[in-house]
């Protein structure tokens, strides 16, 4: 992957549809690279009310159910070690992807968490993910964790 995009859920959707085209005319697509998504969806309205789908552009999708929370709350989803996992699975997998796109509801918590750690994991700087907002801890916490065992697995 050459960059990891984080987004809100309003920007992930322009992202991909910048990609579209009319039949038979492919030229007038705004972006040519290929993607794949990994989707943080809320839990307590079910998703978001669509989800996102593989096609020529997108090569891969991971829908996650979990809320932005850092500890156990009574009716919410704490992200969990078997969610780490799937996303370093999923990063691992589709790997040829040009970009990375991450979006939660406002692409400043649970996403951004991701993305942080995903360019790290990749070897790049995630200092900007931390200076221009507030990653969710127990998301970054949690998937370096998981990375550290698995690494050793």
């Amino acid at each position: 992957m050459k960059r990891v995009l984080v987004r809100s859920v309003y920007d992930a959707f322009d992202y991909v549809m910048d990609h579209y085209y009319p039949a038979g005319l492919e030229e007038f697509a705004e972006r040519k690279d290929t993607y794949a998504v990994i989707s943080i969806q809320d839990t307590h309205t079910e998703g978001f009310g669509f989800r996102f789908t593989e096609s020529t552009s997108c090569k891969g999708v991971l829908t996650l159910y979990f809320d932005d929370i850092d500890r156990p709350v009574e009716g919410a989803a704490l992200f969990s070690e078997e969610q780490a996992g799937q996303i370093l699975s999923f990063v691992r997998e589709h790997s040829g992807a040009e970009t990375l796109l991450i979006h939660c509801y406002g692409g400043e918590s649970r996403s951004r968490a991701v993305g942080a750690f995903i360019t790290r994991y990749l070897g790049g700087d995630e200092s900007r993910y931390f200076e221009e907002g507030r990653p969710n801890m127990h998301v970054y916490e949690t998937l370096e964790k998981v990375s550290d065992l698995s690494e050793r697995d």
